[in-house]
């Protein structure tokens, strides 16, 4: 039997809300700044981040891992879902070691949560293909130095 596709578990990390979605829960976050005075419930806030951590821009989807990191630090009984998407706004920004630590203390409280453990298979292969083209740049700048050096040794001995 073949690997296990870790899309179905950790889809949040490679699927996007549409404009029209995304635009809504906004909507719903900037209607509660106004009219609370800037205080946003806990839950509209968590919808919030939860749409721009998904989103496929950078920018929002560090605003979404700033929601959640105030969501983290003050809400305690919120703190395992935050856990979870701070792990997938760090891997969707390619923070590979945020992402990683993130996921981590979400696995040491919940070793069989499926969304961490595919989470964690992503996060791996991303790494070993990070790690894959900085060899291939390494190796492409090793074979240009080579062919410099060898230029400059045959340039000097026809002189």
């Amino acid at each position: 039997m073949g690997e296990k596709d870790p899309l179905p578990a950790a889809i949040d990390a490679t699927t996007s809300l549409s404009p029209e979605e995304l635009g809504v829960l906004r909507g719903q976050y900037e209607a509660e700044v106004r009219c609370s005075k800037g205080w946003v419930s806990v839950q509209t806030k968590f919808n919030y981040s939860w749409g721009l951590i998904k989103s496929t821009d950078r920018v929002q989807v560090g605003e979404g891992v700033q929601l959640f990191m105030d969501i983290y630090r003050a809400e305690p009984t919120r703190r395992r879902e935050c856990l979870y998407y701070l792990a997938v706004g760090h891997f969707k920004l390619g923070n590979w070691a945020e992402a990683r630590r993130y996921n981590s203390l979400l696995l040491e409280k919940e070793p069989t949560n499926d969304q961490a453990k595919s989470l964690a298979t992503l996060i791996d292969k991303a790494v070993a293909k990070e790690g894959y083209v900085g060899l291939a740049i390494a190796g492409g700048a090793a074979t240009l130095a080579g062919v410099v050096v060898a230029a400059l040794f045959s340039g000097n001995r026809r002189r």
